[in-house]
This record gives structure tokens, sequence and C-alpha cells, in this order.
């Protein structure tokens, strides 16, 4: 089964979001906080990160590497917000993540997610140190 997981503190456009998926028959489980949806990544696998950028607090290399630690494998999508300007969608893009702006076609997150793959079998030892440091 295909699962997202959309990390955003903007519930309005989760819950839009996440219907679009959940009519297209894709799995969506939703966190407010960067650090509720690391968590989420310990328990449940998933095929695709929509992650706001407004929830980062980590330098791009950083967030790349917990990503990786955690989550091997899924793509990740960092949403900006329109006002933001294009230096903050190149500081993503440059550490190999994907970038949307709102607003975006929630279809096209669906179709990256439908793409053949695998859900991420995550690293509980591993992960578990990466969360604590991010979390603090």
């Amino acid at each position: 089964m295909t699962r997202v997981l959309m990390i955003d503190e903007n519930r309005k456009l989760s819950e839009a979001a996440g219907m679009q998926c959940f009519n297209h028959g894709i799995a969506v489980r939703m966190a407010d906080t960067f650090c509720e949806g690391v968590r989420h990544l310990l328990e449940t696998p998933v095929s695709l990160i929509i992650l706001s950028s407004g929830l980062v607090h980590l330098p791009g290399v950083d967030l790349a590497r917990l990503f990786d630690t955690v989550a091997p494998g899924v793509p990740v999508v960092v949403r900006v917000d329109a006002g933001q300007g294009m230096d903050e969608q190149v500081r993503f893009e440059l550490h190999g993540f994907r970038v949307v702006s709102e607003p975006f076609d929630v279809l096209d997150l669906v179709a990256k997610a439908e793409r053949p793959g695998r859900a991420a079998v995550t690293r509980p030892t591993a992960a578990a140190a990466a969360v604590e440091a991010a979390c603090r």
C-alpha cells in the first residue's frame, strides 16, 4: 500500500491534500510538527514525505542526513510558501529535495507516490539518535 506522510502546520492545506490522496486510495499520515512527523516515520513505513519548510530548523545537509537515516530511499518533497524567495527553494534543492510551492498540484504528488517502489524500512537503532538530535 502506498502511504504519504504530511508534516505540515497548515491544517487546511494538509486536510485538502489528505482528502485528495484518500480519494485516490493512498493512505495519509499527518503530523503538525517536525518531531511528531519523524516519530511517525519510526512507527510506519511510508512511500512519500511532504514537509513544510516552515517546520524545518536544521541545515539542509543535516535534514538530508536525518531522512536518509530514518527513512532511506523515501522521496521527500518540501513545500515552501509562495512568498518565500528563490534562495529558500534552492537551499532545499541543493540537498536533493524536490520543492513545491503553494498552490501545488496534489495529483502530481499522488502520482509520485503511486510510482512503483518500496516503502522504506526504518532503522530504529540508528534513527533513535537522529530523532533525539533533531528534536531537542
